[in-house]
């Protein structure tokens, strides 16, 4: 549903820039000026409100996400900064509730916010946009209010072909050589390899897919012009060179726990499926696989060492709905397309893997060491005597059994090439 919908608010008032300030030619222009990179299907009034509000409400705040799909961003903005009372009739809305709006609107700049992305080579992107990706609105109210983005690509188009790599910032070697080969893996595969830029696991698959030349975007729970951790700051910014940059709090924005932990339902909602590279029973990684379940998104988890405690959050995940894989090929096998098939796994083949049932029978019916008879064979094999005598000669040219006398013996090297012995003994 568009931003732009108000159907249902009676009090709907539309139009641009009457939540900030009183209306104006000039008013107008001010704000228009600071609207870079308006998009198809989103007006500059309603993006410039969706702006405001990425400062108002916090992400994930399921009751403000109501009143943006009933309201529309501009008309909710007019409502929190209006005294007419109309904010307090919002289903939901207490008197303490407004107060902690209104206290954050009184400071909001959004032509600033817009200008300081711009600065940074970055855009917002807003629901009804060409670019937003339609899979977030599957996240209903929760779904983010807008999106800055910074980066090239279109990020509509990259989120079609995704896959989320996370797992725990204190990982172990096994687990960043699992992520980095993940994260190459995929996208030597064509897929978008989506993470939250942390230490570990994050950081991991975002250089393996960048080392393949590949596309990555990373998830912050900051302002994308924030560099968080500070000892990612030249791997986001490669990522920003390579590939996308995004979240949902605007420009300059810190992060905090609780943001953490909501970022994880983007990254979710966003790709077709998370693999979870190590974790603990208590770990952010596990609410994105869990709320991966509760959209429909398949839920993989690489398997570790028993006794590993980093690794007791994934094999709780695979004891239940979770899929076990263990490289690119099985993860790009669950959630590509038709024909997007693991190649099959075995072990070796050993030589006696090629032989028919009988002569596998008749093999097993000779003593490990010393000599039986043709007619011992064949009672052992459940065979006639003739076809067990066929049998031994055929295993006998291909260097399992040798002549010993009147009887037959394993060799003592089994072949299967062309040095077998031939003759008797």
């Amino acid at each position: 549903m568009s931003g732009q919908e108000t159907g249902n608010c009676p009090d709907a008032a539309g139009g641009a820039g009457n939540w900030a300030e009183p209306p104006g030619r000039a008013a107008d222009d001010r704000r228009m000026a600071g609207c870079t990179g308006a998009r198809d299907g989103v007006g500059d009034g309603e993006r410039l409100a969706r702006a405001a509000l990425t400062r108002v409400l916090e992400p994930g705040d399921v009751r403000g996400g109501r009143w943006l799909r009933e309201c529309g961003g501009t008309e909710l903005m007019r409502r929190i900064t209006t005294p007419d009372g109309s904010a307090e009739r919002l289903n939901g809305m207490t008197a303490r509730r407004l107060a902690g709006y209104r206290l954050r609107a009184r400071t909001v700049e959004p032509e600033r916010d817009l200008a300081a992305a711009a600065s940074a080579g970055g855009r917002f992107v807003c629901p009804g946009d060409r670019e937003w990706p339609s899979q977030l609105d599957d996240l209903g109210d929760a779904r983010p209010t807008g999106l800055w983005v910074r980066g090239r690509p279109d990020l509509r188009l990259w989120a079609l072909r995704s896959v989320a790599v996370v797992g725990a910032r204190a990982c172990t070697p096994y687990g960043a050589h699992m992520a980095t080969a993940l994260g190459s893996g995929l996208a030597e595969r064509g897929w978008v390899v989506v993470s939250g830029a942390a230490f570990g696991v994050d950081g991991a698959a975002h250089r393996g897919a960048l080392a393949a030349g590949g596309a990555t975007m990373a998830v912050l729970a900051c302002g994308v012009d924030v560099a968080y951790p500070r000892g990612h700051a030249e791997l986001i910014g490669r990522i920003v060179e390579q590939g996308l940059v995004l979240g949902e709090l605007p420009p300059a924005e810190h992060p905090t726990r609780s943001r953490f932990i909501l970022r994880n339902r983007v990254i979710a909602a966003l790709t077709r499926g998370t693999v979870v590279v190590e974790a603990e029973y208590r770990s952010g990684s596990l609410v994105t696989a869990r709320c991966a379940q509760r959209l429909g998104r398949h839920t993989m988890g690489v398997p570790g060492p028993a006794t590993s405690g980093l690794s007791a959050g994934v094999h709780e995940l695979l004891r239940g709905e979770g899929v076990l894989v263990t490289d690119a090929a099985e993860v790009a096998e669950m959630v590509g397309d038709i024909g997007d098939l693991a190649p099959p796994r075995h072990g070796p083949m050993l030589p006696r893997d090629y032989l028919d049932p009988v002569c596998g029978r008749v093999l097993d019916a000779l003593p490990p060491h010393g000599s039986v008879n043709g007619r011992e064979v064949a009672r052992a094999a459940a065979t006639s005597e003739d076809e067990a005598l066929g049998k031994l000669y055929e295993l006998h040219s291909l260097g399992f059994v040798e002549r010993e006398g009147d009887g037959w013996r394993l060799t003592k090297r089994p072949t299967c090439n062309g040095d077998a012995r031939r003759g008797g003994s």
